[in-house]
């Protein structure tokens, strides 16, 4: 399954993909595309809108089932916390160190 989640879709672009893809709420687009098609259809857009934004959520087979890329300036982005992609809206999280237990 793929997800894009876009901002400030252009109409010519977002007619074009809602040919490929379901629009459950608007500039969330849903579809279930094979990777060469997908990769296509990225390329086009992110040709056509340079500018835009975007989100895309892949299904793979990993722990988490999908993965996270994103392209332009999202309000949101993308942090590996521990091995596991997350979307953070501000600051920069980071992993918490393993500490040794003291002996006393």
């Amino acid at each position: 399954m793929n997800v894009l989640i876009a901002g400030d879709t252009p109409p010519a672009v977002r007619g074009m993909l809602k040919r490929w893809f379901l629009e459950p709420r608007p500039n969330v687009f849903v579809a279930n595309l094979n990777p060469r098609v997908l990769e296509e259809v990225l390329q086009y857009v992110r040709r056509l809108a340079p500018q835009m934004s975007l989100l895309v959520l892949d299904s793979i087979n990993n722990s988490q089932g999908f993965t996270i890329r994103s392209y332009g300036t999202p309000d949101r982005f993308v942090v590996n916390f521990c091995g596991l992609q997350l979307i953070a809206e501000t600051g920069t999280p980071s992993c918490p160190q393993e500490t040794e237990p003291s002996s006393t």
